[in-house]
């Protein structure tokens, strides 16, 4: 009898945790999470102003490239490494390394300087968000996963309205306690960094099965030969010119990079940073291409909402980043609703369907918004596509990681993010590509509709008009031949003209911004497409370190 019941306890599988046990070490990684994802929206609040104080205007889009490239490369070895070594350690580097750099940040004194400290920004920020989702998947089976990772998805959405809010008034503030506004934009960072800095070192104890492998360090090196100048030529296309010889020179090495990964990839075999051997699983294979489309979408059509906002509907960057609050709410309760659901019918193919279709919608409707639109209606319209956002983005990544092995789950939650990240970055260049290509022709066309109309007209020749000087840019682009060129340089001055001289320059606009969004929304049909081609399967119901006790009885 005493040797049936030892029996019966060895085969048992390791205890699960407790909700509250895992909700205690939730809070570390949501702060985490949290840091890289105010980061991303803060900065690009308060950048303009920056580049201003740091006389480096036409150098700003480095700090951001910086970023994105460290970033975005450094992510899927965060997942090898922690795969490797363990979660904790990586994940308090990761932190840590984030925090050295947004304090070198606020100390920057040239563009160059805080390009060089974004970049080590970034080191620290590819290991926040991929890595808060593989540790929590170590935690929470795949079927109760869902409704954890919702708060993820949650911290996201607060991020993206309390970013722009924040970025505004602390680069509006000329200093805060002696130091510039702007420089806070970074030091904000530090107290809550070094919170969740302790909270993780206290409570983040993961179990791990330590396991010998190579690191693919010639894999990290083409990989980073291929995507930095991609990564270049996504954020200074437009500017060199898409066929320019620099822009042919980067797509060159960027394809020998990628195509020399490849060939390593293939020579490293389960060593490699990105097996291959993982896209093997039809499923995964379609999740990393759904993920890659509808970060496009995704990404491209949350940086074309602010721009209407701000240049159209003449809201300042804190006033439009409260105006996102029902995108973050429709995120919110998308992904709780969505994660609450499957973790009760272990279903959730229908999700990512549902939110391609609700994004779909969401961006059609984006497409009506014109100058005199009432401001409920795109708030309504991002309700919509949050919702959407909220079914798609946390299901993804559970699909990824319920279709591979345990051993690979971080570097499989790892590849799911750089490949979200990868389709972000090139929708994000792409719809600007589309809005600044064809917005000068639009604001002409704009110019010649408007001199038949007589309000405009009366207001070209009313003498009081021309001579106010508030008025100067605009009759100096009228003399220039209604170009487009000065305006895309700085539009504030469309704010304080007289509102029927701006009318043109905001048609103009409004129209290039239509066009983008309904190029989002063909972009989200092939996501809907790919979705229905993903083979669901069913949710596991342990742990890895569940799988790995049953799997060694």
């Amino acid at each position: 009898m005493t040797h049936s019941a030892e029996a019966a306890k060895a085969q048992a599988p390791a205890a699960a945790l407790t909700h509250r046990q895992i909700l205690v070490i939730m809070s570390g990684l949501l702060l985490g999470m949290f840091l890289a994802a105010l980061d991303q929206t803060i900065v690009g609040t308060a950048i303009r102003t920056i580049a201003d104080d740091l006389h480096g205007l036409n150098l700003q889009a480095w700090a951001t490239t910086a970023y994105l490239i460290t970033s975005t490369i450094s992510t899927p070895i965060y997942g090898k490494l922690s795969d490797i070594y363990g979660r904790r350690p990586f994940f308090l580097a990761a932190i840590s390394i984030f925090l050295i750099g947004s304090l070198a940040c606020t100390f920057s004194e040239s563009m160059y300087q805080l390009a060089a400290f974004r970049a080590l920004q970034g080191l620290g920020a590819g290991g926040l968000m991929s890595l808060a989702f593989t540790i929590i998947a170590d935690l929470v089976p795949p079927r109760e996963r869902a409704k954890y990772q919702g708060y993820f998805l949650a911290v996201f959405g607060t991020s993206s309205v309390l970013g722009p809010v924040l970025g505004g008034f602390l680069a509006g503030q000329s200093s805060i306690l002696g130091i510039a506004g702007w420089r806070w934009v970074f030091l904000v960072n530090v107290p809550i960094g070094a919170v969740a800095l302790f909270v993780v070192a206290k409570v983040l104890h993961t179990p791990h099965q330590r396991r010998d492998h190579r690191i693919d360090w010639w894999g990290a090196l083409f990989l980073t030969v291929g995507l930095v100048p991609l990564l270049i030529i996504a954020e200074q296309g437009r500017e060199w010119g898409w066929g320019s010889g620099r822009a042919i020179l980067c797509f060159v090495v960027g394809a020998v990079g990628i195509v020399a990964f490849v060939y390593v990839e293939r020579l490293m075999k389960d060593e490699a940073l990105i097996p291959l051997r993982l896209f093997n699983s039809s499923t995964f294979t379609m999740v990393i291409i759904a993920g890659f489309i509808v970060g496009v979408g995704m990404f491209g059509g949350i940086s074309m909402v602010p721009q209407y906002l701000q240049i159209v509907q003449g809201q300042s960057p804190t006033k439009a980043g409260l105006m996102m609050v029902p995108m973050m709410l429709g995120i919110m309760i998308a992904s709780i609703g969505s994660g609450q659901i499957t973790s009760k019918t272990g279903r959730y193919k229908m999700f990512p369907i549902i939110g391609s279709v609700l994004m779909f919608v969401g961006l059609v409707l984006f497409h009506s918004v014109g100058v005199d639109t009432p401001l409920w209606h795109p708030m309504v319209f991002m309700l919509v596509f949050g919702l959407g956002l909220g079914c798609c983005m946390q299901t993804l990544t559970i699909a990824a990681q319920n279709a591979v092995p345990s051993r690979d789950l971080g570097v499989a939650t790892a590849s799911a993010t750089f490949f979200r990240q990868m389709g972000g970055t090139v929708g994000v260049a792409v719809f600007l590509s589309i809005l600044f290509s064809t917005v000068g022709d639009k604001i002409k066309n704009a110019f010649d509709a408007a001199r038949t109309s007589p309000e405009f007209m009366a207001a070209v020749s009313d003498p009081a008009v021309r001579q106010n000087p508030v008025n100067k840019p605009f009759f100096d682009i009228l003399q220039s031949g209604g170009g487009a060129g000065s305006v895309l340089q700085d539009s504030s001055f469309l704010q304080r003209i007289d509102p029927r001289l701006a009318r043109p320059f905001f048609v103009g606009f409004s129209e290039s911004i239509d066009m983008v969004f309904l190029v989002g929304a063909g972009v989200m049909v092939l996501a809907f497409v790919v979705v229905w081609f993903i083979k669901e399967i069913p949710l596991r119901a342990n742990t890895p370190s569940q799988e790995a006790a049953l799997t060694e009885l």
